[in-house]
């Protein structure tokens, strides 16, 4: 049965937005103490850190509810703007943050996430919740369980507030392409805010959660972090489980927070990770203390600037901004100099091909028309790499799938051996600026093999290596457009990862700016093929 969500999909988004300006008066008029705060008054609440509200909260300064009904308020005024939620969780997240207050106030605290509002990326599976891939193939998908990630955060006491929009089945970087509508970024409501997990990181900072979790196959946590201008961890493959999320490639997906500060991120990822032997890619590691490795020293890091290739076709003002972020941290570190890693293996589209056929092809035989245009494509490019032995044109082969596998399993395991010599690598997280949505769209729609994209990420690597790798903001375009920095070492390095993000944050203030959005901003109008 639908738990008592509101679902925002193509059959009732016209009336939400017909809504928009109503229902934002109404919100100012809500006395305080009632369902929704007044906007104004939510706004304090909603913008505070995860590390800044778990001290309120445990010492009394606010409830769990005060807190959620904040970011519940600014979710109901600012999602007709940026589009960042699918199905906003109104009744269960009150019911959650009612159960943590009671628990509060018998001195029962489940750790430092306890009644901390979180959004989900619209893949994650919820129980009684629809979970839709961004994509009308699930739109009526009601999952039965939790994933395994979810129950690990609800036991740490966060609460679920909502699902959050996402390029379509995470197969794309813009998060444009998707049944219900463009994600739009919060810096420029006519840009991409980046994908796949674009909704998490347009509403962590639009300040209507107070973080959020991604899914990264291949920068979709951290270009997202990028374009929106927040932190997004990519953790070691399997120390996160992905049992419970709908699958883009397996062998290469991981999930990850994304929050407001390198705190936050420690904090988060303490709540998710946890063995799960039910899960094929999940790895037993020792219990970890992430938020205390915060304040590990950073001055002895040695780090490694990987320029060949990464710092090729660089636009010239995420060059400017990553070189002069490169010269705060050889300020803080023991030294920076050039290095090459490894490359990702020749085998990868064999992986890709083959896992996108497992999961898709099935419920492509059933419903091929619920898809996109441009997941079409994808899905027939791919089974015609894979299928096509009539005409001789089968490119990826059995064995060609096993050879890969094996690759990357030799890649992960000897990955580390790029870091004898070097802690951190540092380098851009994108090598362009955020595109607009209807550029973004015309591409995706004309396109003719949209497997093919071009190079315009850093991330990719990082997944078939299965390393930790976080994007931090670094600065800003003359239009005011976040710029990212990643930093990635090692495997199960990310206590040393985010103590460098840390550091860096500190020495800088590009993660304290926020995006000005008021409430009769107007929204730029989508353009499609063949009409708006």
């Amino acid at each position: 049965m639908p738990s008592p969500t509101d679902e925002i999909s193509r059959r009732n988004f016209v009336r939400m937005a017909a809504g928009a300006a109503a229902g934002a008066a109404a919100l100012h008029a809500v006395p305080h103490g009632s369902y929704a705060y007044a906007v104004t008054q939510s706004d304090d609440l909603a913008s505070l850190t995860i590390a800044e509200a778990s001290r309120r909260i445990r010492s009394g300064a606010i409830s769990c509810t005060e807190l959620t009904q904040a970011c519940l308020a600014r979710a109901e005024a600012y999602n007709p703007k940026v589009n960042a939620f699918i199905t906003i969780m109104h009744e269960e997240a009150l019911a959650q943050a009612r159960q943590l207050d009671a628990e509060a106030r018998a001195g029962r605290f489940r750790g430092p996430l306890h009644g901390v509002p979180i959004a989900l990326k619209d893949n994650i599976d919820t129980a009684g919740t629809r979970t839709t891939g961004g994509s009308a193939v699930f739109d009526e998908n009601f999952p039965e369980e939790d994933a395994f990630v979810i129950e690990r955060l609800k036991e740490a006491g966060a609460v679920i507030m909502g699902k959050a929009g996402l390029h379509e089945f995470a197969m794309g970087a813009s998060s444009a392409s998707t049944y219900f509508r463009p994600v739009r970024n919060p810096w420029a409501l006519d840009r991409i805010p980046g994908g796949s997990s674009g909704g998490s990181g347009a509403a962590v900072i639009a300040d209507v959660t107070l973080g959020a979790l991604g899914t990264d196959t291949g920068g979709s946590v951290r270009i997202p972090a990028a374009y929106c201008g927040i932190v997004g961890l990519k953790p070691t493959y399997g120390l996160v489980s992905i049992r419970g999320i709908i699958p883009r490639t397996y062998s290469l997906d991981h999930c990850g927070p994304m929050t407001k500060t390198a705190e936050d991120c420690a904090l988060l990822l303490a709540g998710m990770v946890g063995y799960d032997k039910y899960d094929v890619a999940s790895v037993e590691h020792p219990k970890e203390d992430y938020v205390a490795a915060l304040n590990q020293p950073v001055r002895e890091l040695r780090l490694g600037i990987p320029r060949a290739p990464f710092f090729d076709f660089v636009d010239g003002e995420i060059a400017k901004s990553v070189e002069e972020a490169i010269g705060v941290l050889t300020r803080l570190t023991r030294s920076a100099r050039e290095m090459h890693l490894p490359p990702q293996g020749q085998y990868s589209r064999s992986y890709l091909d083959g896992e996108i056929e497992v999961f898709h092809w099935e419920w492509y035989q059933r419903k091929a028309g619920s898809y996109s245009l441009s997941q079409r494509r994808t899905i027939e490019a791919v089974h015609r790499r894979l299928n096509d032995v009539a005409t001789q044109q089968c490119s990826t082969r059995v064995v060609d799938y096993i050879s890969a596998q094996w690759e990357l399993q030799r890649m992960r395991k000897t990955i580390d051996d790029a870091f004898v010599d070097y802690d951190l690598v540092v380098l851009p997280t994108m090598r362009v600026m955020p595109n607009a949505i209807n550029d973004a769209l015309e591409r995706e729609e004309n396109v003719g093999d949209p497997t093919e994209p071009a190079v315009t990420s850093n991330c990719p690597p990082f997944n078939s290596f299965g390393i930790p790798a976080v994007s931090v903001p670094c600065g800003f375009s003359a239009d005011g457009l976040p710029i990212g920095l990643m930093i990635a070492g090692p495997r199960f390095s990310e206590g040393r990862v985010l103590a460098l993000a840390n550091a860096y944050e500190k020495a800088t203030d590009w993660h304290t700016r926020r995006p000005k959005l008021s409430l009769d901003m107007p929204v730029p109008p989508i353009k499609r093929k063949g009409g708006p």
